[in-house]
């Protein structure tokens, strides 16, 4: 067991793609913030501040962005695709091109844009045969495609997309690039200047080992004055600390998208998991979950299970989807459920999400599992 965490020993965790365990330093975050804020309140509320700021600056070097006045906290991915969807001019005949088998926040934010004249255009990834899903999203790209939308990687299947790749696509196509990055941040190296995308987002409740309810939002700041404002409020005007002036601004930077006080319980517990990730090191952490979706592989593969997630390592991330042939799945994960086993029923199969700390032992553990109830069922 990893020392910054205590999860429960008959507890098998291999569901990071959804809901992440908090590690001990976050834990101790928000139960010191619950006790100052109940003996104190808000006195001290300058240093919640400069953890807000700490916080800022740990997300900005994640991604290697400029400055961590590029960095605006969403409520949720789903909150910043919308504030990127309904902030652009679209015009009637306008069409956006993403994936078929998104999950709905990829789906349902661009499909919302229909009444103004807006089209989804989804690629089917079953269909694609003879042709990398790069070269297929661009080759659905015409005159009127203003934006590329897609998940860095497949929230199912665990498909890992080029971004430096589909990055120079969008860019020689004059095409926006928004990526939802929320199953790879937290797992694999990211950097801008590699990959020169024009909006990420990402919720840090999955790989970053956080809080639900406070997500990262960087948008290229150049971008920033064209995406109109729908949301309004005291913080995200240019002099938010001057209660009594009757006019206002919107802060030039990214704090024009958050209109409302901070999730200040989140962003203490957010800062101290993104202090671990940082501390251990990304490259550390991406090479120990390698190392674990290599050992799965080997061992689905050993017991005849069949792959849904792609076999080769530069196209995969922390997910690991299988099937288990001449059973139920729905019922194989009902059953892995109740025997403690933490995992996800996706894209017809079974997935499991392991993490840095997630010790290697358990992954047999899991498969022997997966094996025994699929011998009864």
């Amino acid at each position: 067991m990893h020392p910054e965490f205590d999860l429960d020993p008959a507890v098998l965790y291999l569901n990071h793609a959804a809901v992440a365990p908090w590690p001990r330093r976050a834990v101790a975050a928000v139960q010191q913030f619950a006790a100052e804020n109940g003996r104190l309140g808000s006195r001290h509320y300058p240093r919640w501040l400069a953890t807000e700021e700490r916080l800022r600056e740990r997300l900005a070097r994640l991604i290697g962005a400029d400055s961590p006045r590029d960095i605006a906290l969403a409520k949720s991915t789903s909150e910043a695709l919308s504030v990127i969807a309904h902030g652009l001019a679209w015009t009637p005949g306008d069409n956006v091109v993403g994936i078929a088998q998104e999950f709905p926040s990829n789906r349902v934010t661009w499909q919302s844009l229909a009444g103004h004249g807006v089209r989804w255009q989804a690629l089917d990834l079953a269909a694609v045969t003879g042709q990398d899903p790069e070269d297929a999203l661009l080759a659905l790209c015409d005159a009127r495609t203003r934006m590329v939308a897609v998940s860095w990687v497949q929230f199912a299947s665990g498909l890992r997309l080029d971004l430096a790749r589909l990055a120079a696509g969008c860019q020689a196509r004059g095409i926006l690039l928004c990526v939802d990055a929320i199953q790879g941040l937290g797992a694999l190296p990211f950097d801008l200047a590699t990959a020169p995308v024009d909006f990420i987002v990402a919720d840090g409740h999955k790989w970053l080992l956080g809080p639900e309810g406070l997500a990262l939002f960087w948008c290229r700041p150049a971008l920033r004055e064209r995406l109109t404002l729908h949301q309004f409020g005291w913080h995200m005007v240019a002099d938010s600390n001057d209660f009594e002036r009757p006019d206002w601004t919107p802060a030039a930077d990214a704090r024009r998208f958050e209109c409302g006080s901070p999730n200040m319980l989140g962003v203490h517990a957010l800062e101290a998991s993104l202090g671990l990730l940082e501390e251990t090191g990304i490259a550390v952490i991406a090479a120990a979950i390698t190392e674990r979706i290599d050992h799965l592989i080997a061992l689905i593969d050993a017991h005849g299970f069949e792959l849904l997630t792609p076999r080769a390592a530069e196209r995969r991330a922390g997910i690991l989807t299988f099937r288990v042939p001449g059973v139920d799945q729905a019922a194989l994960h009902r059953e892995l459920m109740a025997r403690n086993l933490l995992c996800a029923s996706r894209g017809g199969g079974i997935r499991f999400s392991p993490h840095f700390h997630t010790d290697p032992e358990q992954l047999d553990q899991a498969i022997n599992l997966s094996l025994d109830i699929a011998a009864r069922l």
